[in-house]
């Protein structure tokens, strides 16, 4: 029995709500892999964030003709497709996702897209490099911390600085004063 024409539009709303929380979207093709090594694929991208649908590229194509952001997805849409659809964790769900492909060798990538512009494997491969969220937080946060730790030093810095400096004019004023008398002395002596 095949799909009725509410059970398509719900299919194609559903891609059409995946894709709006999405920030890149990657096809695949998926010819060969077995219910399980979908499983897997799709257990890994969840632990990312991320989803792996596999549908009609009928379905696919409605649903991305409408918005400029996904309409270069259609050049993607041929034989057997799976999209990973990608929501914050980029890198680590296009690492997955290589690494995935690095286990069983079944699947191809095609094409990605993102911001309305397509992608081709290695710039894909290039946004797996980049850090991830939590890095570049993480190095955000070490360079504001890292401020006012050397402006504390630089502070602390300044005081230490003078007290040296008043501590040295007692020694300096000793050493003019003795070296005026042996000055003294000299000029006596001769």
């Amino acid at each position: 029995m095949g799909r009725t024409r509410a059970n398509k539009l719900e299919v194609i709303n559903d891609l059409k709500q995946s894709l709006s929380e999405a920030q890149l979207v990657v096809a695949i093709d998926y010819h060969g892999l077995s219910v399980q090594e979908i499983s897997d694929l799709r257990d890994r991208l969840r632990e990312k964030d991320s989803v792996c649908k596999v549908t009609k590229n009928t379905f696919m194509r409605l649903a991305v003709e409408e918005d400029e952001n996904w309409r270069p997805m259609t050049q993607f849409l041929a034989g057997s497709s799976a999209f990973i659809l990608i929501k914050d964790d980029i890198g680590g769900a296009i690492k997955a996702y290589q690494a995935f492909q690095k286990d069983t060798k079944k699947t191809e990538f095609r094409g990605g897209v993102m911001q309305g512009q397509a992608l081709s494997e290695e710039q894909v491969k290039a946004l797996a490099d980049l850090p991830s969220k939590e890095e570049l937080m993480a190095q955000i946060a070490g360079s504001i911390k890292s401020i006012p730790t050397k402006l504390a030093v630089g502070v602390k810095e300044v005081p230490s600085s003078v007290c040296r400096g008043i501590n040295e004019v007692p020694a300096s004023f000793a050493r003019v004063i003795a070296a005026l008398e042996a000055k003294k002395k000299e000029q006596e002596a001769a």
